[in-house]
């Protein structure tokens, strides 16, 4: 595992699990947590969960990244819209995980043009791709023009 220098720390207290309540220290996040009807909670209108949370995380760290190497290579990935679909479900060894589909969408950018950043943002920028890699299941769809 490679060290970091921190630039930024977030830091982020939950309280009730899951049908609970979570908030950032610095009040930029406030957020009432209920368990989705489909996993047998009681979905509560006004509510989020830990997956939406980092779906949403994912998605504007990727943007980032792959405005970042965009710049490297001369190429305009600022208007890429990024969306990140984030699963839970029981593992095969017991307990619960992830599944992410990230899709990259920029019809300014080829194709081709926009797999090469997408996948140099992924296997080398982006942090939360570089945390799920080797324990999450990371899929990459690219939509370019």
């Amino acid at each position: 595992m490679d060290k970091i220098t921190p630039l930024f720390t977030a830091t982020a207290t939950a309280t009730g699990g899951r049908n609970g309540h979570t908030e950032a220290a610095d009040g930029s996040v406030k957020a009432d947590l209920s368990v989705p009807k489909a996993m047998g909670g009681p979905g509560k209108p006004d509510t989020t969960t830990p997956e939406h949370l980092f779906a949403a995380g994912y998605a504007a760290c990727f943007g980032g990244a792959l405005d970042f190497i965009g710049k490297q290579h001369k190429k305009n990935a600022a208007g890429a819209k990024v969306t990140a679909a984030v699963s839970i479900g029981p593992r095969e060894g017991g307990g619960f995980g992830l599944s992410v589909v990230l899709t990259v969408e920029d019809p300014s950018l080829l194709q081709a043009e926009l797999e090469a950043l997408a996948k140099e943002a992924h296997e080398k920028i982006c942090p939360y791709s570089h945390a799920t890699r080797g324990n999450v299941d990371v899929a990459l769809t690219i939509r370019g023009g």
